[in-house]
Parts: C-alpha cells; structure tokens; sequence
C-alpha cells in the first residue's frame, strides 16, 4: 500500500504518509488514491482543490463552514515547512476543544485529514509556504466562519517565538465559546 495511515490523539484526525519512491532524479508519490483512502475510514468525497502560499510567519485560522456546507480537508505541505492544527469543534463530541498539531512539510511528504466538525489553521515555519489541499464541499461565504488562534480555553501551543503575521479576519474572530454550536452538527 503506498500510503500509511495512523490515527491521531482525536481518532477521527488521521495523518496520512505516503509511500515515496525518490532517486538521484526526484521523486514519485501517490497523494491520493480513493481506494486506499476509503478502506481506511476516509470515505469521502472530495470535489474542491485548494492552493495557498505564505511566507514565513503567517498564520492562517482557525476556519471552517457552517452546516450544510461544512468541509472535510486532506491538507499537505509543497512547499516549506508548517505546524498545521485541527480543533474538534463538534458540541457532542467528548474531544470537544481539543486539538491535534502536526508537522508537515515538504520533506516529509505528510498528508493531515481533517473531517467535517474540525476548524483548521496554520503557521508557516519557513521562508514561503505553499500549501495544497482537498475539500469535500465548495467555499461558501456564506458559510465561512472561524475562531480566535489564541483562545486560552484551547490553548494551541503554537510553538512560535514570533508574533504571527494574521489578516484582520482572523485577527477579530470569536473564541470557541462564542460560535453558534447549532451550525456545527
């Protein structure tokens, strides 16, 4: 199988690692493959790509859309390094607040697989970033929601000595305890 899949401390998070076949040429890697993908509870289907660049310092997040137009993600790292978060947002859910934080990066190859129900962010650790992911649902403004980065009843260690470069958006997002929980689930 050219794809290692381990489930991360929320169950539903899955870090995806690929099989890379790499020689004094480059290199080849599947970065998708529905079968594999299925097989290993992310039965979903994707119809949206997504490309972002940043440099170093920015911080992107926390986001996510509300119901009906909620996204699962599969989130990779091109180009340069990042800590990419997910925040299980979902009310029900014991995780409720709780977060995973990965490493991914070029060099490392690394996929994260965020589900429906999480609010995603970044921050970009190297001189540019270029970051490609998956959505199951199309943007929808209309939808488009997100909460403060630095909420302490999250508490996202961030893993920063900088102060993060943020757009206005994101820096005047709600803190978790403020988001209607009735658009979430």
């Amino acid at each position: 199988m050219p794809f290692e899949f381990e489930r991360q401390k929320i169950k539903d998070v899955i870090l995806i690692k690929p099989k890379v076949f790499g020689d004094n040429r480059g290199f080849f890697m599947e970065s998708y493959k529905k079968s594999d993908f299925y097989e290993n509870g992310i039965d979903v289907e994707f119809n949206q790509d997504n490309h972002s660049k940043s440099s170093k310092g920015v911080l992107r997040g926390l986001h996510y859309q509300a119901k009906p137009y909620g996204q699962a993600k599969i989130v990779r790292c091109g180009r340069g390094r990042i800590y990419d978060v997910a925040v299980d947002i979902r009310p029900s859910s014991p995780t409720f607040g709780q977060y995973v934080k990965v490493e991914l990066s070029e060099e490392n190859k690394y996929m994260l697989y965020i589900p429906v129900g999480f609010a995603h962010g970044f921050v970009a650790l190297s001189d540019e970033v270029e970051l490609l992911y998956k959505a199951s649902g199309e943007y929808a403004p209309q939808a488009d929601r997100g909460i403060l980065w630095s909420d302490k009843d999250i508490n996202i260690d961030w893993n920063i000595d900088f102060e993060p470069l943020l757009s206005e958006k994101d820096s005047k997002q709600p803190k978790l305890c403020e988001i209607n929980k009735k658009e979430i689930e």
